[in-house]
C-alpha cells in the first residue's frame, strides 16, 4: 500500500514477526508436552480408546468438510465475474483486477479454512496428547506440574490461534493494500464456515455422548462418572475433546479472524474519509501487542505458586489463571495507550481498546455470579431439586433467561461507548469503534483458548483416574483440576458469545457501508439506514429472528436422536454376561461409532440452511430487508447463545453441588433430579448455544459477500429463479434434519 509510510511498513512486518513468535511458542509447548510422562499400561491403555477415537472423528468430518469447501470455493471465484471489482481493486491492478480479485478472494478463503481446521485439529490432537501425561503427574502428587501440562497444552492452541489468525489478515492486506476487504472476505467466510461445521458436529457428539452415557449409567444403573462398565463412557471422554476443544478452538479462532476483517474494512472507510492510515494500521498492532501480551502471561502460570513476591504467591489453579489474564490485559491496555499516543495521537483510539479488554475481564464475575457453587442462582436451583426433575430444569431455564438480559446490558453499554466518544463525528467513525471494541476484546485470544482447552484436558484426565482407579491423592488433585476446567469452560463460553455479538455487529455495519459503497458505484440510490416502517423490512426482521430457533431446534434434536440410540446400545451392552460385575470389558468402539455418524448426519443440512436462507431473503425482498433480517438474526440469536448456555451450566454445577455431599450427595432423591436438570441443561451449553456464535457470523459474511450481487440483481428473473433453487436447498435441509435412520459404519 503506498500511502503508507516507511515506519508504518516496519510496524506490519513487525507484526506478522510476532504471529510468527506465536507460532514458535505453541510448536516449543507442543514439544514440551510431548516429553512428559505418559504413565503407566493401564492409563495408556484409555488413553488409546480416548485417541483412535478422536482421530476417527476428526478423519470423517474432515471429509465432509472438504466436499463443502471445494464447492464454494468455485462460487467465491465466479461471484466476483458476475459483479466487477471495487473501484479501489480497479486502481491497484489495473486490468487484471477482475482475476487477481478473484483468485484472492479464493485463496483467501481456503487459506481461512485451512487455518480454522489446522486450529481445530492440532489443537485437539495436543490436548489428547496431554490428558494420560496429567494423570500421571497426578498419580505422582505433583499438582503444580499437573496444572503445567495441562495448561500449555491448552494454550498450545490459543497460541496457534493468535499466531494464524493475525499472520493470515496481516499478509493479506500487505498483499492487496486498499483492495483488501475483496480478498479478506473470504478468508473471515473460510474460517467461520469450518468453525460452523466444528461447533455443530462437535456439539452433537459430546452431548449424545454424554447425555447416553449418564442416564443409562448414573440414572438407572447408580453408577459413578466414568465408570468403566459404562460402554459410553469412552465416547463421553472424547467428546469433550471434540466440543469444548476442537469446536471452541475454531469458533474464537474465526471471531478473531472476523473482527479484523470487520475493522479493516470501516478504517478503509475512514482512510478515504480522512487521508490517515493509522485507522488501519493501529488495529493490526494492537493484535500484535495482545500477542505479546498473551505469551507473557500464559508463560507466567505455573510460576505463581512460587513468586518471588510472598503475598501473590498462590497454588490454585483458577487463581493462578486469572492473575496472568490480569497480567496480559495490563500489558496491552498500557503499551497500546503509549502506541496510540506516540504513533497516531489519537487516545480514544485506545481507550476503545481498553474498553473491549475490560468487557472480556467483566464476564468472569458475570459468568461466575450465575454459574458457581456458592452463590445465589446455582443455589436456588439446588433447593429446587428437592421436588423434583421437573422444578429443577424450570430454575434452571430462568436463571439462563436472567443472565441473558444482563449480558445483553453489558454489551449495550460497550457499544454505547463508542457513540459517546465519537457522538460529534459522522456515524462512520462510531461503528469503527464497534469494531475496535472487538479488536480488544479478542486481544488475549492466546489465554482465553488456553483456560477454555484446559477444561477438556483436565476433564479426561480426571476421566482416565476414575477408570484406573487412583489413589485419593491423586483423585483430589484431578477433581480440583477438573473444577477449575469447568468454571474456565463457562467463562469463555460467554466470551466467544459475547465476542460473537460485537463481531456481528461490526460486521452488520460493514454490511451497510459496502452496500452504500456498491449502490454509489452503481449509480443507485444510496442505502443508509434501515427503516423499520417498511413492510419488507419487518418480514426480513422477523424472519431473522426466528432463524435462530429453527437452527437450535434442528442440533437439540440431532442430540436427542443420537442420545436415544446411544441409551440403546448402552443397555444392550449391560446386559451381556460379566460386564455389571467388571469381569467383561464392554464394547467401547460401538458407542463412538454411533456417535461419530450422529455428529456427521446433520451437519451439511444445518450449514445449508444458514447459507440458504439469508440469500433467500435478499433476493425476494431486497437488501434493506437482508439487513433487518441480520439485526433479527443478531438479537435473539445473542439472546438464546446466552440464555442456553448459563442454564446449562448452572444446572450442571448444582447436580456437582449435591454431589460433593450435599442434600444426600449421590444417590440421593436430589441427586438424580440434578441428574436429569444437568442431562436436559447439556444440548443447551455444549451443542445449541455455542453453535449459534458461527452460525450468526456466517449468516453475516454470506450477506456481506452476497450483497453486490443482491444490489445489482435483486427482484429480476434470475434473482426469483436463484431464490428458487435456494428455496429447494433450504426445504431439502429441514427435511434432512427430519429422517430418522442413522447409518453407523
Amino acid at each position: 500500500m503506498n500511502e503508507l509510510s516507511q515506519f508504518e511498513q516496519l510496524m506490519l512486518w513487525g507484526v506478522v514477526g510476532v504471529a510468527f513468535i506465536s507460532l514458535i511458542y505453541a510448536y516449543w509447548l507442543w514439544r514440551v508436552t510431548e516429553r512428559e510422562d505418559k504413565g503407566n499400561p493401564k492409563m495408556q491403555e484409555v488413553w488409546n480408546a480416548i485417541r483412535l477415537g478422536a482421530e476417527g472423528y476428526l478423519k470423517k468430518q474432515l471429509k465432509t468438510i472438504i466436499v463443502v469447501l471445494l464447492s464454494l470455493t468455485v462460487v467465491l471465484f465466479l461471484s466476483v465475474y458476475i459483479v466487477p471489482p471495487s473501484s479501489e481493486a480497479v486502481a491497484r491492478f489495473g486490468n487484471n483486477a477482475t482475476l487477481i480479485v478473484a483468485l484472492g478472494r479464493t485463496i483467501a478463503f481456503i487459506i481461512g479454512a485451512s487455518f480454522s481446521t489446522l486450529v481445530g485439529q492440532l489443537g485437539m490432537r495436543v490436548a489428547i496428547q496431554a490428558n494420560v501425561r496429567v494423570t500421571a503427574q497426578a498419580v505422582k502428587g505433583n499438582y503444580n506440574h499437573a496444572l503445567t501440562v495441562a495448561y500449555r497444552a491448552g494454550t498450545f492452541t490459543g497460541m496457534l490461534t493468535d499466531g494464524l489468525g493475525l499472520l493470515g489478515g496481516t499478509i493479506i492486506f500487505m498483499l492487496f493494500g486498499k483492495a483488501a476487504p475483496d480478498a479478506l472476505l473470504g478468508f473471515g467466510f473460510g474460517g467461520t464456515l469450518v468453525a460452523l461445521f466444528m461447533r455443530i458436529g462437535g456439539g452433537i457428539y459430546t452431548k449424545a455422548a454424554d447425555m447416553g452415557a449418564d442416564l443409562v449409567g448414573k440414572v438407572e444403573k447408580n453408577l459413578p462418572e466414568d465408570d468403566p462398565r459404562n460402554a459410553g463412557v469412552i465416547a463421553d471422554l472424547v467428546g469433550d475433546n471434540v466440543g469444548d476443544c476442537a469446536g471452541m478452538a475454531a469458533d474464537i479462532f474465526e471471531s478473531y479472524e472476523v473482527t479484523i476483517v470487520s475493522t479493516l474494512i470501516l478504517g478503509l472507510v475512514l482512510f478515504h474519509l480522512t487521508g490517515n492510515t493509522f485507522w488501519i494500521v493501529y488495529p493490526l498492532v494492537v493484535r500484535g501487542i495482545g500477542v505479546i501480551s498473551s505469551i507473557i502471561g500464559t508463560f507466567a502460570v505455573p510460576m505463581w505458586e512460587n513468586f518471588p513476591i510472598k503475598f501473590l504467591r498462590t497454588k490454585d489453579a483458577e487463581q493462578a489463571m486469572f492473575r496472568s489474564y490480569e497480567v496480559s490485559s495490563f500489558n496491552t491496555v498500557i503499551m497500546a495507550f503509549i502506541f496510540a499516543l506516540m504513533y497516531a495521537g489519537e487516545w480514544k483510539l485506545a481507550l476503545l481498546n481498553a474498553i473491549g479488554v475490560g468487557l472480556a475481564v467483566a464476564f468472569n464475575p458475570l459468568t461466575s455470579y450465575f454459574t458457581s457453587y456458592n452463590k445465589p442462582p446455582v443455589k436456588e436451583i439446588v433447593n429446587s431439586t428437592k421436588s423434583g426433575a421437573a422444578t429443577t430444569i424450570l430454575s434452571g431455564l430462568s436463571v439462563g433467561m436472567e443472565s441473558s438480559v444482563i449480558s445483553v446490558l453489558v454489551i449495550c453499554f460497550a457499544l454505547a461507548s463508542s457513540f459517546l466518544i465519537y457522538h460529534s463525528m459522522p456515524p462512520i467513525y462510531m461503528l469503527y469503534g464497534v469494531a475496535m471494541i472487538g479488536i480488544g476484546m479478542l486481544s488475549h485470544t492466546g489465554n482465553n483458548v488456553a483456560m477454555d482447552a484446559f477444561g477438556p484436558i483436565a476433564d479426561n484426565a480426571n476421566g482416565i483416574g476414575e477408570m484406573i482407579h487412583v489413589d485419593k491423592k491423586a483423585w483430589k488433585i484431578m477433581a480440583d483440576l477438573d473444577s477449575v476446567g469447568n468454571t474456565t469452560k463457562a467463562i469463555t463460553k460467554q466470551l466467544a458469545i459475547a465476542s460473537a455479538v460485537i463481531a456481528a455487529t461490526a460486521l452488520f455495519f460493514s454490511f451497510v457501508t459496502d452496500i452504500g459503497l456498491v449502490q454509489a458505484r452503481l449509480g443507485l440510490p444510496v442505502l443508509t439506514s434501515i427503516s423499520i416502517s417498511n413492510l419488507e423490512t419487518v418480514i426480513g426482521l422477523l424472519i431473522g429472528g426466528s432463524l435462530p430457533f429453527l437452527f437450535s431446534s434442528f442440533s437439540i434434536k440431532a442430540v436427542a436422536r443420537a442420545a436415544s440410540k446411544i441409551v440403546d446400545e448402552v443397555r444392550i451392552q449391560f446386559k451381556r454376561p460379566g460386564v455389571m460385575e467388571g469381569k467383561v470389558k464392554p464394547e467401547y468402539s460401538k458407542v463412538v461409532a454411533i456417535t461419530t455418524a450422529a455428529a456427521q448426519k446433520d451437519l451439511v443440512s444445518l450449514v445449508a440452511l444458514s447459507v440458504s436462507l439469508p440469500l433467500i431473503v435478499g433476493l425476494v425482498f431486497g437488501v434493506e430487508a437482508l439487513g433487518a433480517f441480520l439485526a433479527g438474526v443478531i438479537l435473539t440469536g445473542q439472546l438464546m447463545a446466552v440464555f442456553m448456555a448459563v442454564a446449562g451450566g448452572a444446572l450442571d454445577n448444582a447436580k456437582k453441588y449435591i454431589e460433593d455431599g450435599h442434600l444426600g450427595g449421590k444417590g440421593s432423591d436430589a441427586h438424580k433430579a440434578s441428574v436429569e436438570g444437568d442431562t436436559a441443561g447439556d444440548p443447551l451449553k455444549d451443542t445449541a448455544g455455542p453453535a449459534l456464535n458461527p452460525m450468526i457470523k456466517v449468516v453475516n459474511l454470506v450477506s456481506l459477500i452476497a450483497a453486490p450481487v443482491i444490489v445489482q440483481y435483486q427482484k429480476t428473473l434470475g434473482s426469483w429463479v436463484f431464490a428458487l433453487a435456494l428455496v429447494g436447498v433450504f426445504i431439502w435441509a429441514i427435511a434432512q434434519s427430519k429422517k430418522q435412520k442413522l447409518a453407523v459404519e
